[in-house]
């Protein structure tokens, strides 16, 4: 087996319409030998800006020196950016031996991608004896695989918003209550949410007698003394609740101010040069990230891909009053086609990305407004791809 055929495999895994739970996480990291006894975590929770906290937490563990662990997704080039250490990135051969390791057992229920890729974190972050680590939750909370973490030392609420309705209630309470779930009693909590969910937060907090930090009501746990390396307005919210989470953990003010100021997170207002002109790549998919995201310009060229699982008539709404121009383009596999697109607003459809890129540079050269490339992490990952010979500002993937 190849690295590439090991990862086809992984992404071919599924529950089979089985309930989301733990049970099939219990059992593999039980046949493992329970490594995710063997760490320490922090528990990144939220509708959006998971990633981000994560890439603020772990180049403060980096800056400190600490053997850590980190999980984000989805990957944007190769799916080892999801696992890392202070070593770098998980190695081909790893996820080649735990492959074939799967592959060979028989389970008493079908295990899906992120069951697997969650155990085979677990265990990578046991071997390399990380310290600490910062895991990022899939979908939800208290059902999301992660939640197996026995050693949280803090939880993390980025934020509630309209993302997985379908799988997380139906409601922003149901999201509110699926996220909020994996509070964990005594543990000190960290949110930027507002309003109703702030509401199920605080409820479940208070039952679980959790330590509650709320951005939105101050205190200097919040306080930024460095500017976050990571652009957008809505970064420094990211970047005031990772540094509460770091001041909790006992880091020392120029730690945390260094990681603060170093971090890499790819794929988010991420801006390269095409053809002489700005490129902004942002994987905004859901309502509230693409309210963000439009704050930061005052008008852009749109080139548009998304998924049919995501609510793209909001998200396309809230970005065409300040899109001069619109281009719209095939995401990935099992992304939305012409003819739904079509039906939001009438624009020219490319099925190749690089396409619609180059169709918008003719538009954008006249005028010079940014194009702005979004609607999905997986067209941002499927750009980036394309133009591995562009000069890109950060690089692909933080390493130690």
């Amino acid at each position: 087996m190849t690295y590439p055929e090991a990862v086809e495999w992984l992404f071919a895994q599924t529950r089979a319409g089985a309930p989301r739970g733990l049970s099939r996480i219990r059992e593999l990291l039980q046949r493992l030998g329970h490594p995710e006894t063997a760490f320490p975590a922090v528990h990144v929770i939220g509708t959006n800006g998971k990633g981000s906290v994560v890439a603020y937490l772990e180049a403060a563990f980096k800056a400190a020196g600490q053997p850590y662990g980190a999980t984000t997704s989805p990957h944007l080039l190769d799916f080892r950016e999801r696992i890392r250490t202070h070593r770098g990135r998980i190695s081909e051969a790893e996820v080649l031996r735990f492959v074939e390791w799967a592959q060979g057992q028989h389970f008493r229920e079908p295990v899906a991608f992120f069951d697997l890729t969650t155990a085979l974190a677990f265990q990578h972050f046991a071997t390399e004896s990380v310290r600490i680590a910062a895991v990022e939750a899939g979908v939800g909370g208290a059902l999301d695989a992660t939640h197996v973490l026995p050693e949280v030392r803090v939880t993390v609420l980025t934020n509630i918003g309209e993302d997985h309705l379908e799988t997380l209630g139906g409601s922003l309470e149901g999201v509110a209550r699926d996220k909020a779930g994996a509070i964990r009693p005594g543990v000190p909590v960290v949110t930027g949410a507002e309003g109703l969910g702030l509401e199920v937060i605080r409820s479940i907090a208070a039952e679980r007698d959790a330590p509650l930090y709320v951005l939105s009501e101050g205190g200097a746990i919040f306080d930024l003394y460095a500017q976050p390396s990571l652009r957008g307005r809505f970064q420094r919210q990211n970047a005031r609740l990772a540094a509460a989470v770091l001041r909790l953990l006992g880091f020392e003010e120029r730690v945390i101010s260094t990681g603060l100021s170093t971090a890499v997170h790819p794929g988010r207002m991420q801006t390269l040069t095409y053809q002489g002109l700005s490129v902004v790549l942002d994987g905004a998919h859901n309502p509230p990230a693409a309210r963000a995201l439009v704050e930061e310009f005052e008008a852009f060229h749109l080139v548009f891909g998304a998924f049919p699982r995501k609510d793209y008539p909001a998200i396309l709404q809230t970005l065409l009053p300040r899109a001069v121009s619109v281009r719209y383009t095939y995401a990935s596999k099992g992304a939305l086609r012409a003819e739904a697109l079509l039906q939001e607003h009438p624009a020219p459809y490319f099925d190749h990305p690089l396409e619609a890129l180059d169709h918008a540079c003719r538009l954008a050269r006249e005028d010079g407004k940014p194009i702005l490339v979004t609607g999905s992490l997986y067209l941002v990952g499927e750009m980036l791809r394309l133009l591995e010979g562009q000069p890109l500002p950060n690089p692909p993937i933080q390493t130690a």
